[in-house]
């Protein structure tokens, strides 16, 4: 875990999770990118002033809001971006070699009744990114329990699991693995491969509707410091995803989220 980005938003909870992001950091001895994103629309002519006053605005709240913590040894670089949210996220993390983006639930001050606003739910549902969500206000603290829960543990892509091993090499962290059996299960879901099974510590199968509902059932006997789940077309969080908008009655987490790419 080397590199690790930070989208910027307007949100009251900005300073703390920068914070988290920087402790987190400073564990792995990692880099920290701070980036704002903004997307102008202007009248012929104007473009270039008003780009060069709102990157400029833009770098001055970075500068501000890492003013407002403690950096401690860790490198931290600002970066004020124009494009599309999407687009640019992805082209910034490829320039960069993120291995990891923190993501906080609201990254704008909205409804407390959201879990995950507009901009932080289209991150997760339309990047290809590993990410980890922080509950907003949370602390940084070691890592000692991990609830990987799934309906599928095939994997054929590369490198989807770095994050999660990371995470689990760094702390020593007990990983405990929970494949959920829904309607949609196939023959073969359950096969764990050596490369999944050389991080899990403890096994578990559960039968519900959902992934989603597998976890609820099985949260509160792991008391795990961390959840970690898969993004995928029909996977957890099937119809929550498919609106960038995620409601506290729907989900919500008190503990970091870890959101790994599809595994298949």
């Amino acid at each position: 875990m080397k590199n690790i980005l930070v989208p910027v938003g307007s949100s009251k909870n900005a300073v703390s999770h920068l914070q988290y992001a920087v402790d987190f950091a400073e564990s792995f001895g990692a880099k920290v990118f701070v980036v704002q994103i903004y997307n102008v629309f202007t009248k012929a002519g104007t473009m270039i002033k008003v780009d060069h006053i709102i990157q400029r605005e833009s770098l001055e709240f970075l500068k501000n809001l890492v003013a407002k913590v403690d950096t401690k040894n860790v490198e931290v670089v600002v970066k004020s971006l124009k494009g599309h949210l999407v687009d640019t996220l992805e082209l910034a993390c490829k320039t960069a070699d993120i291995d990891l983006l923190l993501i906080e639930p609201r990254t704008n001050s909205i409804s407390d009744d959201v879990y995950l606003g507009k901009t932080s739910g289209r991150i997760i549902k339309q990047t290809d990114i590993p990410a980890l969500i922080v509950p907003e206000g949370y602390k940084f603290k070691s890592i000692n329990r991990i609830l990987m829960a799934v309906k599928s543990a095939i994997i054929k892509k590369k490198n989807v699991l770095n994050p999660l091993r990371a995470i689990q090499k760094h702390f020593k962290a007990e990983v405990n693995l929970l494949l959920v059996k829904t309607p949609y299960y196939n023959d073969g879901d359950f096969k764990v491969i050596d490369d999944l099974s050389e991080i899990i510590t403890n096994q578990s199968t559960t039968e519900n509707a959902t992934t989603f509902q597998g976890v609820l059932k099985n949260l509160d006997s792991i008391n795990p410091d961390m959840l970690c789940v898969v993004r995928r077309k029909r996977g957890f969080f099937t119809k929550k995803w498919e609106k960038n908008e995620i409601m506290k009655k729907d989900f919500s987490s008190a503990i970091p989220v870890l959101v790994l790419k599809g595994l298949k």
